[in-house]
């Protein structure tokens, strides 16, 4: 009985997501920064480019994207996504509003939009790097 192929070895799979996965991470980006005008946000945008990076693990391999995107890189991400946040929000209060009141005077005129782009920024990037760290977890568990 002959091994079962994998994903890489598929030659259809791999020039199709190669061509697929830009306009996927792409698009996670326009529902990421789109999000203050319409439907979506950080979260959207998150699961949307975790998606990329999934499909990306799982037609190239594990080991390929850790390469791109090493677990160290994540777990600082992931740090760094919530710190976004909760700064925005302590920003907000020592300017005198409530936490995450996204009119911040240091912005001027424009507080409102810059705060609501960096908490969006922020869930954004944690919730890409939550998802892949979670995608780390289960792939590397291996066939045991």
């Amino acid at each position: 009985m002959s091994a079962p192929m994998r994903m890489r070895d598929k030659a259809i799979l791999r020039v199709v997501s190669r061509a697929f996965i830009p306009f996927i991470l792409l698009f996670g980006l326009y529902v990421q920064f789109h999000g203050d005008f319409g439907p979506g946000g950080g979260f959207q945008a998150g699961v949307i480019f975790a998606a990329g990076l999934v499909l990306y693990s799982l037609i190239f391999g594990l080991e390929p994207l850790k390469r791109v995107l090493p677990v160290r890189v994540v777990e600082v991400l992931m740090a760094v996504g919530v710190l976004l946040y909760a700064g925005t929000g302590i920003l907000a209060m020592a300017y005198g509003q409530s936490f995450l009141d996204y009119d911040i005077p240091l912005f001027g005129s424009h507080g409102q939009h810059y705060g609501i782009l960096l908490v969006e920024a922020g869930v954004g990037l944690t919730v890409t790097t939550t998802m892949t760290m979670i995608y780390y977890g289960f792939a590397g568990r291996g066939d045991t």
